[in-house]
C-alpha cells in the first residue's frame, strides 16, 4: 500500500521535473530517451493521419469536396490514470475519448460522432476528483448526432447550440441537448466572467442540467487566478450537486504548468451538506513533442464520511493526443 514515503518520493520527482523545466538553456521538446521517441513518433503520426483521414472521408460523403482542406476538430485521446486514496483501494483506468468533427455537412449544421458524452461522466465529486474527464470505455457511450452551431458573439449575446441524435446501443437511445454560453468583461477590468450551461434529455436516463460559472483574471504574464462554480442535477439522482473551487494556474515555461486548487463539494436536497473539501497541487508536463503529457497531482481531502479526518490522495496520469494540431500545454 502506498504511504507517505511514496508521496514524498513523487513530490521530489515533481520538483525535479519543475527544476528541469525552469532551466532557461534547455531547448529539447522531449523528456523521453531518444530510442523511445523514435518508436512513438511513427506510431503517433500514423494514427493521427488515420483519425483525420477518417473524419474527412465521412465528411466528404455527407458534405462537400471542401472536406479535403477545411480545418477539423477531430481528435483521439488515450490516457492511463492511476488513483490512490488513503484507506481505500488503488484504482486505475485506461480511458479513450474521441470526436469526429464533420464541418462541411452544412455551414452551421455539424454531424458529430463522439465517445462518452459529458452527461455520463457521473457525479460532480467523481468529475472533480479525477484528472481524467472520461471514465467509461464502451460502445454504448458513443453518440451520433447533429449539432446546430450558434451564430452569436458571446461577448455581446448568448451563444446557443442545439443538438440531437442517438446513443449507440440496442435499442437506440435518442437524446436532445441545448447549450448556451456567454462571456462578460466586468466594467473593462481584467476580470472575465464566463457562463456555460447545458440542458439534456436522454430517453434512457431522463433529464439533466448543469451550469458552470468561471470568473478569472491574469495576475501577471505567468499566473492566472480563477473562481469556478458548478451546479448539476440529474433525474436519476434527483439531487442538486455543487462545487466551488479557487485555482491559481502558474505557467513555468512553454512545457510545464502548476495548478494550486482549493475545492468544496456538496449536495443540497432538503438541506446543504458538504461532502468533501480538498487541497490539490497539480503538475502538468509536456514530456514529448506536444502530444504526450504527464500529470502528477497530490491532494489532501477532508471527507464527511471520515468525520473530516485528513486523507491523502495521489493521482498520476499519462495521456497521448492524436490530432493534426496540438496545444502545447493546457490545464
Amino acid at each position: 500500500m502506498m504511504g507517505l514515503r511514496t508521496l514524498v518520493a513523487i513530490s521530489l520527482v515533481t520538483l525535479g521535473f519543475t527544476a528541469h523545466a525552469d532551466t532557461p538553456h534547455i531547448e529539447d521538446d522531449s523528456d523521453l530517451p531518444e530510442w523511445t521517441g523514435q518508436r512513438i513518433g511513427p506510431f503517433h503520426a500514423g494514427l493521427s493521419r488515420w483519425v483525420e483521414s477518417t473524419s474527412r472521408r465521412i465528411d466528404g460523403f455527407f458534405g462537400t469536396t471542401d472536406a479535403l482542406t477545411v480545418d477539423t476538430d477531430s481528435y483521439l485521446r488515450i490516457s492511463q490514470e492511476f488513483d490512490w486514496r488513503e484507506a481505500e483501494d488503488f484504482d486505475q483506468d485506461l480511458s479513450v475519448r474521441f470526436r469526429l468533427d464533420l464541418p462541411t455537412t452544412e455551414e452551421r449544421l455539424r454531424l458529430i460522432i463522439e465517445g462518452e458524452p459529458d452527461e455520463t461522466r457521473g457525479t460532480l465529486g467523481e468529475q472533480e476528483s479525477s484528472l481524467t474527464d472520461n471514465r467509461v470505455n464502451n460502445i454504448e457511450d458513443v453518440l451520433v448526432g447533429l449539432r446546430r452551431l450558434g451564430e452569436g458573439d458571446r461577448t455581446k449575446e448568448w451563444d446557443t447550440e442545439l443538438g440531437a441524435g442517438v446513443k449507440v446501443r440496442l435499442p437506440l437511445d435518442p437524446y436532445a441537448r441545448i447549450t448556451t454560453q456567454r462571456l462578460w468583461s466586468l466594467n473593462d477590468s481584467p476580470w472575465l466572467l464566463h457562463s456555460d450551461n447545458r440542458f439534456s434529455w436522454f430517453n434512457e436516463d431522463g433529464y439533466s442540467a448543469r451550469t458552470r460559472w468561471d470568473l478569472g483574471r491574469a495576475v501577471d504574464k505567468k499566473r492566472h487566478l480563477r473562481f469556478l462554480t458548478n451546479a448539476q442535477w440529474r433525474e436519476t439522482e434527483d439531487t442538486l450537486e455543487f462545487s466551488q473551487a479557487a485555482e491559481l494556474n502558474q505557467r513555468i515555461n512553454n512545457r510545464s504548468v502548476l495548478r494550486y486548487s482549493a475545492v468544496v463539494l456538496g449536495e443540497s436536497l432538503s438541506h446543504t451538506t458538504i461532502e468533501d473539501s480538498y487541497l490539490q497541487l497539480r503538475f502538468r508536463r509536456d514530456i514529448h513533442k506536444g502530444f504526450t503529457f504527464l500529470d502528477v497531482a497530490p491532494a489532501l481531502h477532508f471527507p464527511r464520511e471520515a468525520d473530516r479526518d485528513p486523507r491523502w490522495a495521489l493521482t498520476l496520469r499519462l495521456e497521448m493526443y492524436f490530432r493534426r494540431h496540438i496545444d502545447r500545454v493546457s490545464l
